[in-house]
């Protein structure tokens, strides 16, 4: 087969595609990853072959927002996702005006400078399938226009699929003449540009394939959905020697994400007042903080190794719990190393998959902005003192090893392709 995934130019959406990417040409399939240009770099660092499309458009300055006014788009969901954690706007005019605003500042202006060249490449190339991150419509139109097969990828909870369940259902309780459908007279534009014709798989794909586990989804209704057990990769990794000498008293490692100081205006807790509080414990921190704000901090407490980047994988297996912002690479790697996990969220799907953790006993949370230096060591320590934390852990690691891995799920792809072939 011929395989093209499709991503916007974030890294961290592209990262949980790697050991896909790398299963399929293992097994004798061709890879190809499209973006814009400015993601080569790490694609090419994964070992895989990019496919620059379109240009480096950069959201966030071509809509001229700074970073200082990022801190209110980052809590919680935007409209119309909000939709999920707030049922009283489940309501038509709120619906259809978010979707509007969503395709309008957000669909369009990552989508639209990829669309042309990517179907350009798309025909020329010929792919069988099509695996785009669940943003990136473009993959969808590409899809469309050469007959591939295509589902989408996921890096984090379906609020995608959840919010399109909720506007479906309450567009099809409104009169006809009413039922103006933003995403679809968007998509459905496009697919006629390229002789085809609009159908729903262009918004939720035909299959969705969901890495994390069944306990800690927002599955949404009508959706298929293939498991795939996550498999961490961060990019380019070196284990330090201090790594490879077992720790002398118990590590905790914390770690707030790549995205809170690459792309937003720093993070969002008050890390010097939380160092100190966690001074207090005898215990090893381990603290992954970015140089800029390393620092603006100053000298650290004598328990806290301050490093810039560290490879997960390799250290999670050393730690006794980990005070983390419930991004998806990182619970997922966390989750697989069965420790405990302590939440400070504030982005997107954040709070919600920190709340689900909590619900499954492998872990706590507490919301970033009520994140105090004396609250998060006294979570710390009921994390490291009480074994049922451990055992939630543990439960969560052994249902991420029953789903299949990528080298398995390969063949799961292969049928699907087939499948899609006999239809069309």
């Amino acid at each position: 087969m011929r395989v093209l995934f499709v991503t916007y130019p974030e890294k961290i959406m592209f990262l949980g595609m790697v050991p896909l990417a790398w299963a399929l040409r293992a097994a004798g399939h061709e890879v190809r990853v499209a973006s814009q240009p400015g993601l080569n770099d790490v694609v090419t660092e994964a070992g895989l072959t990019a496919v620059p499309v379109g240009r480096d458009h950069g959201l966030y300055r071509v809509l001229g927002i700074e970073p200082e006014k990022l801190a209110a788009a980052r809590a919680g969901f935007p409209k119309p996702y909000d939709v999920v954690d707030v049922p009283r706007k489940r309501i038509w005019t709120y619906l259809n005006k978010g979707y509007d605003f969503a395709v309008t500042w957000w669909h369009k202006m990552e989508n639209v400078p990829m669309i042309n060249p990517l179907v350009k490449f798309a025909r020329h190339w010929q792919p069988d399938l099509i695996l785009w991150e669940p943003t990136s419509f473009a993959g969808a139109i590409a899809a469309k226009a050469t007959g591939a097969a295509h589902g989408r990828i996921s890096w984090g909870l379906d609020v995608f699929g959840m919010a399109r369940h909720h506007f479906l259902e309450v567009m099809n309780r409104q009169p006809a003449e009413r039922r103006d459908d933003p995403m679809a007279n968007w998509l459905g534009g496009q697919a006629e540009r390229f002789g085809a014709e609009f159908s729903e798989d262009m918004i939720t794909g035909q299959f969705t394939i969901e890495q994390i586990p069944a306990s800690l989804r927002m599955p949404a209704p009508g959706i298929r959905y293939l498991d795939l057990r996550y498999v961490p990769y961060g990019g380019r990794a070196t284990v330090p020697d201090w790594l490879r000498r077992p720790p002398e008293r118990p590590r905790v490692l914390l770690t707030l994400g790549l995205s809170a100081v690459e792309r937003f205006n720093g993070y969002t807790v008050d890390l010097k007042q939380i160092l100190g509080s966690l001074s207090e414990l005898d215990i090893e921190i381990v603290a992954t903080i970015a140089d800029r704000v390393r620092d603006e901090l100053g000298t650290l407490p004598d328990n806290v190794r301050a490093v810039s980047f560290v490879p997960l994988h390799a250290l999670l297996p050393t730690c006794s719990a980990v005070i983390n912002h419930a991004g998806f690479g990182t619970l997922c790697t966390t989750a697989l190393n069965a420790v405990p996990q302590l939440a400070l969220p504030v982005h997107f799907d954040e709070p919600r998959l920190a709340a689900s953790l909590a619900g499954q006993g492998a872990g706590l949370t507490i919301h970033s902005n009520e994140a105090t230096g004396d609250l998060v060591r006294d979570h710390l320590v009921r994390l490291l003192a009480e074994p049922a934390f451990r055992e939630g852990s543990v439960r969560l690691r052994d249902e991420m090893l029953a789903m299949p891995a990528p080298s398995d799920f390969v063949g799961e792809l292969e049928d699907l392709v087939s499948e899609h072939r006999a239809r069309t």
